[in-house]
């Protein structure tokens, strides 16, 4: 069985399936780092409620910060101004240039003292945005042209314009604090942990199939033993009748009878050969990565016994129910999915509240160029804009009230009820594990007594066939009798051995209701993530049912 278990740890496909499953997890934990919408994994919660409008919108959305201004126009002015929330948690820098050359007809010469206008233009536009896990953004934004035209009054010809600008904007009320834009982080962080859970129930559900597979073979091997018993009691049989057949002591009908028992005992040997050749390929297929022909062609030699039942076996009913509550993966994967519904509902509580921003803005313009008497370019239009020989300052509050606000009131009234409904499955769940944790006490119970049962049926089935072979010998019964007896016998053993294989599953059931496999089967979950056993499995159930056997300690 440790051999076993430590070729699934290895080899099972199922478990290697499930290993992508935490590094798929610690992927979203970085795309989330970034603001952006998690993606979730399989089989861990993702509530609809976290994103706002479109589903699977991150935190924000990059927004441009503005033009060059005012400045090299032909006349000063101001108005609005609005500092909306930009970038996200990475920051992000744009970078553009440009040239440009355009040819324009005018219906009047007083302005550019020529009919038609040719403008050269070279652009260059600089950003960098961020938002932080507060919900606070801020840009800084350096934007610059240099132009030349062929119009005959400008002050300057060709001409720098520049444009530094912060600026910065913090939400009051809708979007403030960490909750609302960590949100996707901490489901993906949420998930990380639930990854592991997920990891340990597949890595069970493996461990559980492997143990009643492994028993299966033990058992149908056997029934082999106990089917080539038979044969053989049958042909003695045969061979015993073919020489009372001489001594005509009984009947040649009796020889038929004893042909036919040979007949039956042969059917029911391929049988049983047949049964352990299919328990071996499905052990095999838990075990390995592939089957090729030379696997396929070796045998499994189950070295370890049946279990004998031992009052030990059968565990204390609250203790049972309290080693479920604490290590059964499946119920604290829903507590984790819990756990991430209550992100939702505090979010979107949060949604509930009118959007209020408080911004601020400071811009430094520049502009310089070549005259008929000194020539300038960009270093002085820079330093324009860092002395601040024409600043601008701004500042603000933008408030949005929506009016009734039906959608944010439906997402928090959707994101209470479906934490309430996942409160009461996983209520359900916990019934449920209380009840698989009872029927698997009551599975130890009643096969325990079921073996003590099949024991007894068999020796006295055994004592039952022998004193019928001994009343054939006297001529007190006839071949048909004895072989009824041995059907008997035949049968009783059969039971007994199925029975013992059962008892070998309930114990393998009731280390999976309470969610004890891989500590008593003394699997490492490391060495099942990494696919290398550096600790040998020590599975505890080892009672022999043969004396001269003793089990280890455990």
């Amino acid at each position: 069985m440790a051999d076993a278990l430590a070729l699934a740890l290895e080899n099972n496909l199922n478990i290697a399936v499930q290993r992508y499953l935490r590094p798929i997890a610690q992927a979203d934990v970085l795309r989330t780092k970034s603001g952006q919408a998690a993606r979730g994994i399989p089989g861990a919660l993702l509530p609809s409620g976290l994103s706002v409008g479109a589903l699977g919108v991150g935190v924000n959305q990059f927004q441009g910060a503005g033009g060059v201004g005012s400045a090299g126009g032909i006349s000063g002015g101001g108005g609005a101004v609005q500092v909306p929330q930009s970038g996200s948690f990475d920051p992000s820098v744009t970078l553009n240039s440009s040239w440009d050359r355009t040819v324009a007809p005018l219906n009047t010469v007083q302005v550019a003292g020529v009919p038609q206008v040719a403008t050269y233009s070279t652009a260059f536009t600089g950003t960098y945005t961020q938002m932080l896990p507060d919900g606070s953004s801020f840009l800084v934004a350096l934007n610059g042209i240099r132009q030349s035209s062929t119009q005959q009054f400008l002050l300057y010809n060709p001409a720098v314009i520049s444009r530094f600008a912060t600026g910065f904007n913090q939400p009051l009320l809708n979007g403030l604090g960490f909750l609302p834009n960590r949100r996707f982080l901490m489901v993906a962080q949420n998930d990380l942990r639930t990854s592991e859970e997920l990891f340990r129930q597949q890595v069970t559900a493996v461990v559980v199939q492997v143990e009643d597979a492994y028993w299966d073979v033990a058992s149908s091997r056997q029934a082999i033993v106990a089917a080539q018993r038979s044969l053989d009691a049958a042909r003695t049989l045969q061979q015993e009748t073919q020489i009372m057949v001489r001594l005509g002591s009984v009947p040649q009908l009796d020889l038929t009878t004893a042909d036919a028992a040979i007949a039956a005992a042969e059917r029911d040997l391929i049988i049983a050969q047949t049964n352990w050749q299919l328990q071996q390929t499905q052990l095999k297929s838990m075990l390995s990565k592939r089957i090729d022909p030379e696997l396929d062609a070796a045998e499994v030699e189950t070295t370890d016994q049946l279990p004998e039942p031992q009052e030990a076996d059968i565990p204390d009913l609250q203790g049972a129910l309290d080693s479920s509550i604490r290590q059964r993966p499946d119920l604290l994967i829903s507590q984790q999915g819990l756990l991430s519904q209550d992100i939702t509902v505090r979010f979107t509580r949060n949604g509930l509240l009118p959007s209020a921003n408080v911004f601020g803005l400071y811009a430094g313009a520049g502009l310089a160029g070549n005259t008929q008497l000194l020539q300038a370019g960009a270093s002085q239009s820079l330093s324009q804009d860092v002395v601040a020989a024409y600043p601008e300052y701004a500042g603000g509050v933008s408030v949005t009230v929506p009016i009734r606000n039906r959608s944010a009131q439906a997402d928090n009234l959707r994101a209470r009820l479906e934490d309430r409904q996942l409160q009461v499955s996983l209520q359900s769940l916990r019934q449920q594990i209380g009840m698989e944790v009872r029927q698997a006490i009551t599975g130890l119970i009643q096969g325990k007594a079921q073996v003590e049962a099949a024991h007894e049926a068999v020796n006295l089935a055994n004592q039952t066939a022998d004193a019928e072979r001994k009343k054939l010998q006297v001529g007190a019964s006839t071949a048909y009798n004895v072989i009824l007896r041995d059907r008997d016998s035949a049968t009783a053993l059969q039971a007994e051995i199925a029975a013992v294989s059962a008892y070998a599953k309930a114990l393998v059931e009731m280390d999976r209701a309470t969610g004890s496999t891989l500590q008593q089967s003394g699997i490492e979950l490391s060495d099942a993530l990494s696919g290398e056993v550096s600790t040998r499995p020590t599975p505890y159930y080892r009672y022999p049912r043969y004396p001269g056997v003793t089990a280890p300690e455990h």
